[in-house]
């Protein structure tokens, strides 16, 4: 490793769980997310990992995310459903990106782009079954179809899904769940008598919790995004057989000795109760590493768990080896997998009181991501494409 820090990314754990969760979901099709630079481990690489493992198709938030893509040579068919006004849309339709409409004036938006380019837009329409975020709720669904219908029925437009999304599904038993599942179907149901919801239409509901839980909302196919990853979608039901894709390291910098009574970084929230000696680990908040880590948070350094002392800073941050003899440039596993001791992303953000998709997608530009075939130490790196960021 030559830089401070990096984020080695084991895509054979990316195929594995792809193809573990589509034998959980009962082989359906499976849309891979890979939103937020594929969570922060790095969008085509991940991407790529997801199709060899078995997913069908590619979700992206952003057209911007889902043209990258393209631009990489990714052919298979990729999803983007967060559109504002302006959008670059022409060049979606022209790279065959599939797009998301949850409003009539975004279906407008969308015809208008397929007129000029020529390329019938293929859609999914969101319903808002109740999560009270993107989608059309119940009440504006017919006039959404109807609009869909009519730019069908001119040719600028093609109805390929119909879909939505759960706000509790990670709460296994939550009243809303149920709730939702019948406004879905509901929305099927006006979609189907609307002649919008035909057998090559994908019906598509169930996100990472749902795909391993509810057998019911997997209808044609399932949408994976954290448990991709290898981080459980329910952490209070264990990991399903999930690999944790990414370990995160960095470089000693320098080791100090100092004597009793020190106080240690900003605030001299640390001060040490003896001689001791410190390590400074060079990866701090402005690279992801939240500062309510401090005095929190614990790291695999020499063998054994330190835990952050004194307060993170914005490039760095301490840890207390007591008479332990380490070096500069002896490596710091900061999370992994657990399999050689070190904490798991879970266990930070169980301590952090945060989720682990924070925890990733907050890791910045200044940490290189390396891409392995197996697990860190087991491998040859097989891509050094970037994070995307």
């Amino acid at each position: 490793m030559a830089t401070p820090a990096e984020a080695r990314v084991d895509l054979s754990a990316i195929r594995h769980n792809v193809a573990l969760l589509k034998e959980a979901a009962g082989g359906v099709e499976a849309m891979a997310a890979v939103k937020a630079d594929a969570y922060g481990h790095g969008l085509v690489p991940v991407t790529r990992a997801a199709l060899e493992g078995g997913a069908g198709r590619i979700g992206t938030a952003f057209v911007r995310e889902a043209l990258a893509l393209r631009a990489a040579g990714v052919t298979a068919p990729v999803l983007s459903w967060l559109i504002t006004p302006g959008e670059p849309l022409d060049e979606a339709l022209e790279a065959g990106i599939e797009l998301s409409a949850f409003d009539t004036w975004l279906l407008d938006e969308i015809a208008a782009a397929a007129r000029r380019t020529g390329r019938p837009a293929r859609l999914h329409l969101e319903a808002d079954t109740g999560m009270s975020r993107g989608g059309a709720p119940l009440a504006r669904w017919p006039a959404l179809l109807d609009r869909a219908l009519a730019l069908r029925a001119e040719g600028a437009v093609e109805i390929v899904g119909l879909w939505s999304h759960f706000a509790c599904a990670d709460i296994p038993g939550h009243p809303s769940i149920q709730a939702q599942l019948d406004a879905y179907e509901e929305a099927l149901k006006l979609a189907e008598q609307a002649g919008a919801a035909g057998s090559e239409v994908i019906r598509h509901m169930a996100n990472s919790a749902a795909a391993v839980t509810l057998p019911a909302a997997r209808f044609d196919m399932v949408r994976l995004g954290i448990a991709l990853y290898g981080l459980s979608p329910i952490p209070e039901q264990g990991d399903f057989g999930l690999r944790q894709a990414m370990t995160l390291v960095a470089r000693i910098a320098l080791v100090k000795r100092v004597p009793e009574r020190s106080g240690v970084s900003y605030g001299h929230v640390y001060v040490t109760d003896r001689p001791t000696t410190l390590a400074i680990v060079p990866i701090g908040y402005a690279d992801g590493i939240l500062r309510h880590a401090t005095g929190r948070a614990e790291v695999l350094a020499g063998g054994r768990r330190r835990r952050v002392a004194g307060r993170v800073c914005m490039d760095q941050f301490m840890i207390d080896l007591g008479d332990d003899v380490l070096s500069a440039g002896d490596e710091v596993v900061l999370f992994g997998p657990g399999d050689g001791g070190e904490p798991t992303l879970q266990e930070w953000a169980d301590t952090l009181g945060t989720i682990t998709h924070e925890i990733v997608t907050r890791i910045g530009s200044r940490v290189p991501r390396v891409h392995l075939d197996g697990p860190p130490g087991a491998g040859a790196v097989t891509s050094g494409e970037g994070s995307g960021t």
